[in-house]
């Protein structure tokens, strides 16, 4: 492959390197330029074009992508056709991610221009998340580099999602003078919630004195009628011969490790009793925060073998009271007041309104007022510190539309190419020392200031760690605030992807906000347009 400034006498079948404009029509990044594009292009003065020309034997990105996907071999993944020269992966079912680490390294080893990520191994996953993503930087590749890749990949299985099976599961709660009944009770309601997630039930409880000789004859019971006993301890493991590692032996069982390199989780105890799994949980475990018991736990849950040298392997990235799902770290950095917490809105308004068949709903009339307009007002009524705009389609009508309001405008030439940019173009215009940015559609004529506010005042109370999206009865709807961390994420995007996945994948905590039936009513046709109020213009 060739690339850089072509004439346009030789551009034929040349793909575009940037969007270019020839008249009224617009050819969009990553087009392959035919001879009518050609003809149109020489009519309105074009002479050259920087794209790239494809040899013989190279595959176009797509078909490149398309081509590495197909050659690997995966369990309960669903493959996603190739758009932009990226094919995503996502999980067919619930589960915990595996993945071939070596292999993937030596794919992406093969040549930058073809390259594999995943998440991490043993991340839990929900089903419809995307896992895995294979990506083709330039517009096409030399076959033989992805012959490479497809031999790499044959033979053996790189990734998987082992699902989650509905294990039945036994408690044992050990007591001493002073253990409050709340605790226990709080205990289970906690245990049942974390195996819910897995369609898993709790069948059975014994409370028994914080003693080896009961506890180990409570673990035989609840062994005998279920997939696996945890065992709450009143008093935290002290030793490797203490109460619950003791009892699974005086049992007949077997300690597979007592302890492990997490934290919160280090007093966790894993052993087996007669083929099923016993788990002496940390006292961290009574909480539903993440800790050590929901790692081992989600693998043996997912069927997966847990050892005493994976357990011991755990300690990179073990240290879970510092990761920003766990909002309480030891060493807290100084922040601002709550509310002194700034957020910026991001006002989507570059789209093309395709499925209105010609006029732009965003100029459409609510009571007199272009849609846009009437959406960037509310913005600047809200709590937010900015308003940035970000404009593509019909761009000078839309600023035009907005005159004289305080906002700020970005520009998105490549709008074309899916939401994705439009995002992109937005985030990075938001202010540096803002904690969050909220997007905002702009074709979402029920969403009011006072629905925005109430975003940000829910934003504040979380500190400004947060996903914070609208709902309605229960549905995520839009807006969606984003806090900062995921700014960098957010500058990955490709195609018309939203911040959807990033929310699924990035592991922070979501706020739903209930504000009722406007975070569900966008107006694409004109038929919700129209039956929302609006009118359209010409």
């Amino acid at each position: 492959m060739k690339f850089g400034p072509v004439p346009i006498d030789e551009a034929e079948g040349a793909v575009l390197a940037h969007a270019t404009t020839a008249g009224e029509k617009r050819f969009r990044k990553a087009h392959r330029l035919s001879r009518d594009d050609i003809a149109a292009l020489k009519a309105a003065g074009v002479g050259e074009v920087v794209a790239a020309v494809l040899a013989e034997d190279d595959l176009d990105e797509d078909a490149a992508a398309d081509r590495i996907a197909a050659a690997m071999r995966h369990r309960n993944i669903e493959v996603k056709p190739a758009a932009t020269g990226r094919v995503n992966l996502h999980a067919e079912a619930s589960g915990v991610f595996t993945v071939d680490a070596a292999m993937i390294d030596a794919i992406n080893a093969v040549d930058p221009a073809v390259t594999i990520a995943t998440l991490a191994r043993h991340a839990p996953v929900e089903k419809g998340q995307m896992v895995a993503t294979v990506k083709i930087i330039p517009f096409a590749v030399a076959a033989s580099l992805v012959d490479s890749v497809v031999r790499i990949c044959a033979g053996r299985e790189i990734f998987a999602v082992n699902a989650y099976r509905p294990v039945t599961v036994g408690v044992i709660q050990t007591m001493l003078p002073g253990v409050k009944p709340s605790v226990l009770g709080k205990t289970l309601r906690v245990t049942e919630a974390r195996l819910a997630r897995f369609g898993g039930r709790l069948t059975a409880e014994r409370r028994t004195p914080h003693e080896v000789a009961p506890v180990a004859t409570a673990a035989t019971q609840l062994a005998r009628d279920n997939d696996m006993v945890v065992i709450f301890g009143a008093s935290a493991m002290s030793d490797f011969a203490d109460v619950v590692p003791a009892a699974i032996e005086r049992a007949g069982g077997t300690v597979v490790r007592a302890g492990m390199p997490v934290d919160p989780g280090n007093l966790l105890v894993l052993g087996t009793l007669d083929g099923k799994r016993i788990v002496g949980a940390p006292g961290c475990a009574r909480s539903p925060k993440e800790n050590g018991f929901d790692w081992v736990l989600d693998r043996l849950v997912a069927g997966l073998e847990v050892t005493a040298s994976d357990i011991a392997g755990m300690g990179v990235g073990g240290l879970l009271m510092e990761i920003p799902t766990r909002p309480q770290p030891r060493e807290p950095a100084p922040q601002p007041a709550r509310s002194a917490l700034k957020v910026d809105i991001v006002l989507l308004a570059a789209g093309r309104s395709s499925r209105m068949g010609g006029p732009n709903k965003l100029l459409a009339l609510f009571d007199g007022e272009p849609l846009v307009r009437r959406t960037a007002g509310r913005a600047l009524g809200s709590k937010a510190a900015a308003t940035v705009v970000v404009t593509g389609h019909q761009r000078e009508r839309v600023r035009s539309a907005l005159g004289g309001l305080g906002v700020t405008f970005v520009d998105n030439p490549d709008f074309a190419d899916g939401l994705a940019s439009s995002l992109k173009a937005g985030i990075a215009k938001v202010a540096p020392d803002a904690a969050g940015a909220m997007i905002v559609l702009g074709d979402m004529p029920g969403v009011s200031s006072k629905d925005l506010d109430s975003l940000i005042d829910a934003f504040r109370r979380a500190g400004g760690r947060s996903v914070v999206r609208a709902s309605h009865q229960g549905k995520r709807g839009n807006p969606v605030l984003l806090p900062r961390s995921l700014f960098a994420a957010v500058a990955q995007l490709e195609g018309d992807t939203g911040a959807r996945h990033l929310v699924e994948a990035e592991g922070l905590d979501v706020v739903d906000v209930e504000i009722g039936q406007g975070a569900s009513i966008d107006v694409d046709t004109r038929e919700a347009l129209e039956g929302a109020g609006g009118v359209l213009q010409d």
